[in-house]
């Protein structure tokens, strides 16, 4: 029987690598950057304007879509991707980040999580098993294990408490899961602490998972911290498996990241940025809404592909955006999606071209000041 996941690893430079997740609904090239679609949908885009922008691969939110409109009228729908009309593979995240980011109204204990319903006041008990529940019904291709994701900065002890649970909680997620046709991957937690994130990388790799993760990181901590994070964790992890870094989607980030063996990353940042009138080009972030674009009729990026940048001009976009007009979020968020799927793109073909360090010097150097750099 051919089984409906695998991950194959084509080309190396260093630890850095091109691979191919096949997933039920076809392959992701990797290294990959995933856009997010909470809700399922990426904010302004559609489906067809997501594939344009070269996307593979889409989150949704397993909380979010939790409490609205509910995995049952998703599963009637017949599952995320005829829901949200999207025929390439989805990954839903747990909820475990946005259930533990409610910190003034949960309570956590061995069970799970309560925490009430920010929509209507409902109490709700989520646990792994819960989660995993919801995420079968909703049908996502990989689903990602419930877990504890300390804040940052935190003491030790609740770190390593929480780290510890993640494991007992994946534990439950792999009883629970009762569907072969989605891969679970399991997620390392132990905050800054490089000693307890080796501990549970090794012990969630006992688990010979289709994936893992690394999670807890963009939190708050500083660009440094989380360069170490996975430059000490990253090689721990198995390595016929993908890996996927949490909540990450700057440039620098990404290449160091990629450069210690990463495979996929997600980051609300194209489309949430578009909707404060900014634009990443070329590795900078250009906020639209200055004066010195207002007369400006070049385009966006000359050198970039997408639909924004070969009809539109940057004065048009300022227009729209001192406009207050909603075209302004969806022509950003194309460019932007298009620009950071580029850029995984752009790394994956000099790996595979053996030349990922010679090109992506620059990014490969420690953090310096600034939004992308």
């Amino acid at each position: 029987m051919t089984q409906p996941f695998s991950f194959h690893c084509q080309a190396q430079c260093g630890r850095a690598r091109a691979g191919r997740l096949q997933t039920p609904h076809g392959p992701v090239q990797t290294p990959r950057f995933m856009p997010v679609g909470t809700l399922a949908n990426v904010k302004t885009v559609t489906p067809a304007q997501l594939k344009a922008a070269g996307a593979e691969m889409v989150l949704a939110n397993t909380y979010h879509l939790h409490l609205q409109p509910g995995e049952s009228l998703v599963a009637e729908a017949g599952g995320l991707h005829q829901f949200m009309a999207w025929s390439g593979p989805i990954l839903t995240d747990s909820g475990g980040f946005q259930v533990f980011s409610l910190s003034q109204i949960r309570t956590v204990n061995e069970a799970g999580v309560t925490f009430r319903s920010p929509r209507d006041g409902a109490v709700i008990h989520m646990t792994p098993e819960r989660s995993i529940q919801i995420q079968n019904q909703l049908g996502a291709d990989v689903i990602m294990a419930f877990d504890e994701c300390p804040p940052y900065p935190a003491e030790r002890a609740l770190v390593a408490a929480a780290t510890k649970r993640t494991y007992r909680w994946l534990e439950r997620c792999i009883q629970a899961h009762q569907r072969s046709d989605q891969a679970l991957f399991g997620i390392v937690q132990g905050g800054v602490h490089l000693d307890l994130r080796q501990q549970a990388a090794e012990a969630l790799a006992e688990f010979d998972l289709p994936g893992y993760a690394i999670g807890g990181v963009s939190v708050g901590e500083p660009p440094e911290l989380i360069e170490k994070i996975v430059k000490a964790t990253t090689p721990l992890l198995p390595e016929h498996k993908p890996r996927y870094l949490m909540g990450v989607g700057t440039y620098r980030e990404m290449a160091q990241a990629i450069a210690a063996g990463i495979d996929l990353f997600d980051c609300v940042i194209p489309t949430r940025l578009a909707r404060h009138g900014a634009a990443l080009v070329a590795g900078e972030r250009w906020n639209l809404k200055n004066s010195r674009f207002r007369r400006d009729l070049s385009p966006l990026d000359a050198d970039c592909p997408c639909y924004t940048c070969q009809q539109f001009t940057r004065a048009y976009l300022c227009h729209l955006i001192h406009a207050h007009e909603l075209l302004a979020f969806t022509l950003l968020s194309i460019h932007n999606l298009t620009e950071l799927i580029r850029f995984t793109q752009s790394i994956r073909e000099a790996i595979l071209q053996g030349c990922f360090f010679e090109r992506f010097e620059d990014w490969l150097k420690p953090a310096a000041e600034g939004f992308s750099r």
